[in-house]
């Protein structure tokens, strides 16, 4: 019953009759009504009047903590009328402002909240602090035509987790909170964890279909495996292996003609270098004195298609939609800034789409193409490998000068700089959107075969 019904409300003293429309009979006996995880008793109606809507008295609404108004799927298994569902999208960095909430980041989360309607769902955004476990409530908050509100739930249906940085996602008590929620509720957890390059890299470095996407890399590079390196291919990126951003990346290039080597990154000011070294041990000692080589990683140079002499590669977004397939839901070029490092906005990068990069059409079909098929494949890939429910995944991909895809960065919580360009809103929406179409899919999973659910995680 993927079909979206009008909630209406009555004042009349009906007790825990719901009025259903008759279409719905065929679904057999109710006996409880659930709105998240909040079961009651209720006794069911069917009416030739009601077509897409539903009735029930305002007090059954109340107990249910149940918005007055609003769409809702129908969702009935086992005698259970299920309404919503609800998504709990779980996040830090509360305020104390009702106009931002969540701060800086409010905007970002107001744009999911207020989709929540068109697809028949109900959300909320809250911290652990939020949580009361003895009643078994959330005093979340929701975004709509009045702004920020915030109000009672229910535990959720699901929780789609929006942490935003790796050293919270570490602390102690947010991850009780996941474990209580998932092991004691059997609340499905989507989109956990950040991901590490290292072992993103040994997951896919064994999967034959995927392994020709990925760039030669070593963790821990000793100044011998560099210098091999720099043979084979020009130039070298070290990366730090919990990095995002591009924060913390040099490229390590050797020159044979004066027998130097020299290296691009990014000073603690923020302005791009290239400084030159008699020798990476000198390289080593100028730029890691405060630096672990053991938190690196060396990644083999790819000579990137250019685009006015600057190096392009491609932001490409996959999301898993309502079906729980894999779908490519925005892909754009980023184009480096002078002197830097790497593509990154805040490293004087620039959005492009496909076809500001590419004047020939068939070129630009070709790149669509095998951009997309790899981020498909590779997405199935990493889903296949980790435990989890992953709903998201945003890839840097390259194209050499000779036509081949190259996987750069695999991100679980991308970021969205890439929708600052006007052409791409349509892709902005449909990526938000489908990311709770992925929790509306978890949700009738865990209501209509659970046990199916518990296998999938592993």
């Amino acid at each position: 019953m993927n079909k979206t019904y009008t909630i209406k409300t009555t004042t009349d003293p009906i007790d825990h009759t719901i009025y259903l429309p008759m279409s719905t009979k065929e679904y057999g006996f109710i006996h409880t009504v659930s709105f998240g995880t909040l079961l009651l008793p209720c006794e069911i109606n069917y009416s030739d009047e009601l077509d897409q809507s539903i009735l029930l008295s305002q007090e059954l609404a109340n107990q249910l903590m149940l918005p007055n108004e609003g769409k809702t799927h129908l969702l009935i298994h086992e005698g259970i009328l299920n309404l919503g569902p609800l998504i709990g999208i779980f996040t830090a960095g509360f305020t104390e402002s009702n106009l931002r909430p969540i701060g800086e980041r409010s905007l970002f989360f107001a744009k999911f909240l207020s989709l929540d309607q068109s697809l028949g769902l109900f959300t909320f955004v809250f911290g652990a602090h939020h949580i009361n476990w003895e009643e078994g409530v959330i005093q979340g908050f929701t975004y709509g035509k009045n702004g920020w509100e915030q109000g009672i739930f229910p535990f959720p249906n699901v929780v789609y987790d929006r942490l935003p940085n790796r050293r919270i996602e570490n602390h102690q008590a947010l991850k009780l909170v996941k474990k209580r929620l998932t092991d004691e509720y059997s609340i499905p957890w989507y989109n956990p964890g950040f991901f590490n390059k290292w072992s993103i890299h040994q997951l896919l470095i064994h999967d034959t279909q995927v392994a020709k996407y990925l760039p030669a890399t070593f963790r821990t590079p000793s100044i011998s495996k560099m210098e091999e390196m720099l043979a084979s291919y020009q130039n070298i990126y070290l990366k730090p292996i919990n990095g995002s951003l591009g924060l913390g990346v040099y490229q390590l290039m050797y020159s044979r003609e004066d027998n130097h080597y020299y290296s691009r990154y990014r000073d603690e000011n923020e302005i791009n270098r290239l400084r030159k070294y008699p020798s990476i041990e000198h390289f080593l000692k100028v730029s890691f004195k405060d630096k672990l080589l053991s938190n690196y990683l060396a990644q083999q140079g790819i000579k990137l298609i250019r685009l006015d002499g600057k190096a392009i590669d491609f932001r490409v977004h996959t999301n898993k939609d309502e079906h729980g397939v894999w779908k490519v839901t925005a892909l754009a070029a980023k184009v480096a800034g002078k002197g830097s490092v790497t593509t990154h906005l805040n490293y004087g990068g620039v959005v492009k789409t496909l076809e500001e990069i590419y004047d020939d059409p068939m070129e630009r079909v070709k790149a669509f193409h095998d951009l997309t098929e790899a981020a498909i494949i590779l997405s199935m890939s990493i889903d296949n490998n980790l435990e989890g429910f992953i709903g998201e995944i945003g890839f840097d991909l390259g194209i050499d000068t000779n036509g081949q895809i190259w996987m750069f960065e695999a991100n679980s919580k991308p970021g969205r700089s890439i929708f600052c360009h006007p052409e791409l809103k349509d892709a902005d929406l449909l990526s938000r959107k489908s990311s709770l179409e992925y929790g509306l899919f978890l949700s009738m999973k865990s209501i209509f075969t659970p046990e199916k659910l518990i296998y999938e995680e592993r």
